[in-house]
């Protein structure tokens, strides 16, 4: 028995949530059938063309990458357009394709894990926290003897779920008043008459995505005409998971012997490793961000991190990231002043984590399907676009 391309890609999608990807990506499967049977997943960065020929030459159902083929909408697949020709070529060949990238970098296991575990740090946290799912908190004013029942009723509808505990929920008891109008139908007293009743106000948390159901099975249990009750909604927390990760190393080290750390922890490309800062700095807490990081420099310093790994850092904002770091040293020396940085290329900084995504890959199909096997190949395709470098005169500087 195989697995199937909509078993995998439900593993896939629980690991690694479209929901937590950012508003600009576009996750998912680009092509592919969904009864169609998968034995071999094959995993890459980018879904180049040369990538592309190595899945279809290795025999694989899936190519599994970080980077969405299309970031864009797009009208056409036509084969005349090179991104077309490739979906054209996967079809022909039986492979579907499967995209998780930045719902990838935030998640448990993922591109920022992977990175951080690679560089030794420990007791790691979100750099930029998502924010824990949307909840409501549901406050009714309940008849005392009918609490219980409009309790299971919001619990059924999936209100009271807090981590392994379901029905959770406090009451308190108070006392109601209203006075029915001539045409009112009450449940307890008369029309035209005062009524004072024992209540209990009933409180459930629940999540924002199932408001409206609760609040039916609420109104539904209620013994009540006119229900009392309000929906408040809590300030998100931070969750667990998110963009980057900060840790500390076990012990202090130099800002160069962390730098060579990094190279020699990451695959070999062209342009190497970046750092800025002082080569003899002391450095022990770390931030990382596999992929594109200028963008979050408030984030890092703000985290306190004395080194900063990530990728694709443009002049500018690293230049004026310096500047800032020396002057808040009390100095004009750009090497001074954190956090240092140590920029290396985008693809080395997310190819990590597709290990431990195809072994864990591997061993969830095994025990979810007993005697079916899924087996998995890590691209080791260089797909950074450089291809040599020229260096400078050893003197470096202007000429």
């Amino acid at each position: 028995m195989s697995a199937t391309l909509a078993d995998v890609v439900g593993l896939l999608e629980t690991w690694f949530p479209p929901s937590t990807a950012e508003s600009w990506d576009a996750p998912g499967t680009v092509c592919g059938d969904p009864a169609a049977p998968v034995r071999r997943v094959m995993l890459a960065v980018d879904p180049t063309a040369a990538v592309v020929d190595e899945a279809l030459a290795w025999g694989a159902d899936l190519l599994f990458t970080h980077h969405p083929l299309f970031l864009r909408p797009v009208h056409s697949v036509a084969a005349t357009t090179y991104k077309g020709a490739l979906v054209h070529r996967l079809v022909r060949g039986g492979c579907a394709l499967h995209a998780a990238h930045t719902n990838a970098d935030a998640a448990t296991g993922g591109v920022a894990d992977a990175l951080a575990e690679l560089m030794g740090l420990q007791g790691t946290t979100p750099l930029v926290p998502l924010p824990e799912p949307a909840t409501d908190k549901i406050v009714v004013f309940v008849p005392r003897d009918r609490t219980q029942a409009v309790l299971d009723a919001m619990a059924s509808a999936g209100a009271g779920a807090m981590g392994q505990y379901s029905r959770a929920a406090f009451w308190g008891e108070g006392t109601g008043t209203f006075l029915p109008g001539t045409a009112a139908r009450p449940a307890i007293g008369h029309p035209g008459e005062v009524e004072i009743v024992g209540e209990n106000r009933l409180e459930m948390i629940a999540p924002r995505s199932r408001r409206a159901a609760v609040i039916r099975a609420m109104l539904d249990a209620h013994p009540y005409e006119e229900v009392a009750f309000d929906v408040l909604e809590p300030a998100a927390l931070p969750s667990g998971i998110g963009t980057g990760r900060v840790g500390t190393l076990p012990e202090p080290t130099t800002l160069r012997a962390f730098a060579q750390r990094v190279v020699d922890a990451l695959p070999r490309t062209v342009g190497g490793v970046r750092v800025a800062g002082a080569p003899d700095a002391q450095v022990r807490t770390v931030a990382v961000v596999g992929g594109a990081g200028d963008s979050l420099f408030d984030a890092v310093r703000a985290s306190g991190a004395d080194v900063y790994v990530t990728a694709d850092l443009r002049h500018h904002p690293a230049s004026e990231l310096r500047e800032r770091a020396a002057l808040e040293a009390g100095s004009s020396d750009p090497a001074v002043g954190t956090p240092y940085l140590v920029e290396v290329s985008h693809a080395a900084s997310e190819w990590p984590w597709l290990a431990g995504a195809a072994r864990r890959l591997e061993a969830e199909i095994a025990q979810r399907r007993p005697g079916t096997t899924v087996e998995t190949r890590v691209s080791t395709l260089p797909t950074d676009p450089w291809t040599f470098r020229l260096d400078p005169d050893a003197s470096g500087g202007l000429p």
